[in-house]
């Protein structure tokens, strides 16, 4: 096919927006298609970190020892909705399989391919908009409640230092100087230097649509329902119409299996639910990311106040949000940061799509002409996304990717798999 025939692209999360800059930048017409605002659902809702070293996978060494104090100690920063259980557990025993050191460092490697050009490429996309200071330097600090755990020893921390991260472990006179809104009871963080943090997620989403409107791309807001396949294109049934398409990249997040699993595809997605609370005149201020290792929730300044994002809630997509998860957040986050004035909270849901390996799969579905894939990223997906895009704006435009492809293949999950997916 053509290598600069028009992609549509659904989904316009920040993985799909990035993707459709991407394909612009190489003079590519696009079309984005979502239901909602751009990057004003999942995307619009995380933490803000934006990493060169976020390539440590969510399941480690060890990790089914925490389960029960993860799910019901004091923090809980873990749940299972009842009815999402037998779907749970053959995800979770894939999800712990991962977790030997030899698997850690495969997916590390993995992951580092698309999170170390994370914030040089947002500022080259943000390049020209005016508002190029949406995107701030900072640090991640990782507090602890015991010194003890604060160490350059631990397997992250190792993997984070090989790859080339500035780590630094500082006691808790230096980490009141750094954030003094922190509770005393943390004596001592990890700091994690060269990293970058959004100010407004989904302010960074809206000014990149209109970068990608500026540059030609065609933004459409309608519900997608249904995808199939149409001579040798792709027919896609949307709320206000069908449209036709040579291409088709599929990067709904959450749900894109719903589009995919009647094209015969079979893939161990989840959503991952995700909350956040934001309070809108905190009384404090945070200079950098801070993450309470204990309670596993991300605290930053934001245009809109003070963010608290954290959980990880395993249920159907479409579940309501659980309202003692919000409550949950605002305790843990008053026991962090004590001065914290926590009136008029405005509270969130989102739903990260998790894979058991903590990557996405990227790339051409062989046998499917036309069709590809950009979802997957679970609680990476702000620090992925703009090299996710450059990656499949390659494949689209028939340049061959400087990275190893075969960990983003979906058939990493079944060898069996119907599609044989392509390196």
């Amino acid at each position: 096919m053509a290598t600069d025939a028009p992609v549509t692209v659904l989904g316009a999360g920040i993985v799909g927006i990035c993707t459709a800059l991407s394909l612009a930048e190489r003079g590519v017409p696009v079309r984005l298609v979502d239901r909602g605002d751009p990057g004003q659902e999942t995307s619009y809702g995380n933490a803000g970190v934006i990493s060169p070293w976020s390539v440590i996978p969510q399941s480690m060494p060890g990790l089914w020892r925490q389960v029960p104090r993860l799910m019901w100690g004091h923090h809980r920063p873990l749940g299972v909705r009842l009815g999402f259980w037998p779907r749970m557990i053959p995800w979770g025993l894939r999800f712990l399989a991962n977790g030997s050191e030899a698997r850690v460092r495969e997916v590390a490697d993995a992951m580092s391919v698309l999170c170390a050009p994370s914030v040089d490429l947002y500022r080259r996309h943000l390049s020209g908009t005016g508002h190029e200071g949406l995107l701030v330097d900072s640090s991640y600090v990782h507090a602890f409640r015991e010194s003890s755990r604060a160490t350059l020893d631990a397997l992250d921390a190792r993997i984070r230092m090989e790859k080339g991260a500035r780590l630094e472990i500082i006691g808790a006179d230096e980490l009141r100087r750094l954030e003094p809104a922190l509770s005393p009871r943390f004596e001592a963080a990890l700091l994690i230097h060269g990293q970058a943090r959004a100010l407004a997620p989904g302010r960074i989403a809206t000014v990149l649509t209109d970068k990608a409107r500026g540059m030609g791309v065609e933004v459409i807001r309608s519900e997608t329902r249904a995808l199939v396949r149409s001579g040798e294109g792709w027919r896609i049934t949307c709320a206000d119409g069908t449209y036709d398409a040579p291409r088709v990249v599929v990067s709904m997040g959450a749900w894109s299996m719903r589009l995919l699993a009647p094209l015969g595809l079979r893939l161990p997605l989840v959503a991952e639910r995700g909350y956040h609370v934001e309070f809108a005149d905190p009384g404090i201020t945070l200079a950098n990311s801070v993450t309470d290792t204990d309670a596993k929730f991300v605290a930053s300044s934001m245009e809109g106040g003070l963010r608290v994002a954290g959980q990880a809630e395993f249920g159907h997509v479409d579940a309501p949000p659980d309202p003692r998860k919000h409550a949950r957040l605002i305790r843990l986050a008053q026991e962090a940061l004590p001065g914290l004035d926590t009136a008029r909270p405005t509270l969130w849901m989102g739903r990260r799509p998790s894979f058991p390996d903590s990557l996405p799969v990227l790339g051409a579905v062989p046998g499917l002409p036309g069709l590809h894939v950009n979802f997957g990223h679970s609680h990476y997906g702000l620090m992925m996304a703009p090299k996710s895009g450059e990656i499949l704006a390659e494949i689209l435009t028939g340049t061959t990717p400087n990275a190893p492809l075969a960990p983003y293949r979906a058939d990493r999950f079944d060898r069996a798999a119907r599609a044989s997916w392509t390196s």
